[in-house]
């Protein structure tokens, strides 16, 4: 009986974990990776800045799936099959030990990207699985019962089963092979990009941090919550990344330009913060406003509230005249920006959009349209905030596609 082959296409990290599950499953299945790049897992490689970011400690299903934008329903059910708890348990069965931050993100204790692919590609040589580098593949067809993978340079590659898990294309035209099939694509915008606004006089500040902040689109229900780095381009950190996520779609439509509205104290409100601002006056009433900042603000950025509101920065909190100290409340809480354009954040591009998810079995993770073609990883219309969430889409879907294509060619007696 001839052994049949599974073909796996993408070597990042959905497509490597489907691969090396699908051959310890069945080691009588051949499995063969098609990367159309000169690397192997790229994004495992500077997630984290380095160190990668596995997963996140949430172990509440209902929890973790108000984390993904776009796929939340899907992945719910899919959870069910493959959730953090077996990702830890996966990686620590194999010698990689997790641990979690303050924030929630779960990284190998080395503090290195390279345990998780070196854990990752000695699977691989175990099983057997075979790579096949700078192949990109631009189309599929059935050929006597046969998957026929077209590639670039013109070969072919034959294969029993297909898993399709190239990671998201920033451009429509690029899943054009997959719409041949069958599939439906849902339009792909950016995720995950920092706010650009250039010319604005807080550039000043790049490289300021502050722990918590709110932050408005104007005009809109989008809100977000965390803390916020100020750059050299504008705004940046896990609140303004997080707001870009849940966005993606209506950021698109309007190109990136739009105003946002941050509140660098949401512990208040306007209201709050004009009380808090008496007992303030009182309590320190002979001492420089400049000198004494009641908020936890950085300095800098202190002194920067203060200069926009046009307040004496040597004047004391008693006399404090109440026009300045209005325009301040306001800046405090409701300081308004303009936003012209986005940067990737880093090099952890992701994309909203993909195989729509009613095409796909959330059991099987195969096609709905094409029987014998999985999908695994960001190709799916599933995106997360930042913080390790698009990684355990990764591992769950490889994983679940792995085990039902296993299963599959076992039952057919291919073993």
């Amino acid at each position: 009986m001839n052994k049949k082959t599974l073909a796996v296409i993408g070597g990042g990290a959905a497509g490597f974990f489907c691969a090396v599950n699908a051959a310890r499953i069945n080691p009588g299945l051949a499995v063969v990776i098609i990367e159309k790049t000169g690397k192997l897992l790229s994004k495992v490689k500077v997630s984290g800045g380095g160190r990668c970011n596995v997963t996140h400690g949430c172990f509440s299903m209902t929890e973790m799936i108000k984390k993904y934008p776009r796929g939340s329903g899907f992945l719910k059910k899919a959870f069910y099959h493959f959730f953090t708890t077996d990702t830890i348990n996966w990686f620590n069965e194999r010698g990689v030990e997790l641990k979690t931050e303050i924030d929630g993100r779960m990284f190998p204790v080395t503090n290195s990207s390279q345990t998780i692919i070196d854990c990752l590609v000695k699977e691989k040589n175990s099983y057997g699985v075979e790579i096949m580098m700078n192949t990109e593949v631009s189309g599929l067809s059935m050929v006597n019962g046969e998957w026929d993978i077209a590639v670039k340079n013109g070969v072919s590659i034959r294969a029993d089963y297909v898993c399709v898990a190239g990671g998201g294309y920033p451009r429509s035209i690029q899943y054009e092979w997959l719409q041949k099939i069958g599939h439906t694509i849902a339009e792909p915008v950016p995720s995950l990009f920092t706010f650009n606004m250039p010319g604005n006089e807080i550039t000043v500040l790049m490289g300021i941090s502050i722990e918590q902040v709110q932050v408005k689109i104007t005009g809109s229900k989008l809100s977000a919550e965390g803390p916020l780095l100020i750059t050299h381009w504008g705004m940046s950190g896990p609140a303004i990344l997080k707001l870009s996520a849940w966005g993606a779609r209506e950021l698109a439509v309007k190109n990136w330009q739009f105003q946002i509205i941050v509140n660098w104290v949401p512990v208040y409100n306007e209201q709050s913060l004009k009380d808090k601002f008496q007992q303030v006056r009182f309590e320190i009433a002979a001492q420089k406003i400049s000198n004494r900042n009641p908020f936890g603000l950085p300095q800098r950025l202190w002194e920067y509230l203060l200069q926009q509101s046009g307040v004496n920065e040597n004047g004391r909190w008693a006399d404090l005249p109440a026009k300045e100290q209005n325009k301040l409340v306001k800046n405090i809480c409701a300081q308004e920006f303009t936003v012209k354009g986005k940067t990737t954040f880093k090099e952890e591009f992701v994309t909203s959009g993909g195989i729509a998810l009613e095409e796909v079995d959330h059991n099987t993770m195969q096609s709905r349209i094409v029987p014998g073609v999985y999908f695994a990883g960001e190709v799916l219309n599933v995106d997360g905030v930042t913080g390790g969430f698009n990684f355990q889409n990764a591992w769950t879907t490889g994983w679940i596609a792995a085990k039902a294509i296993a299963e599959k060619s076992l039952l057919t007696g291919d073993s």
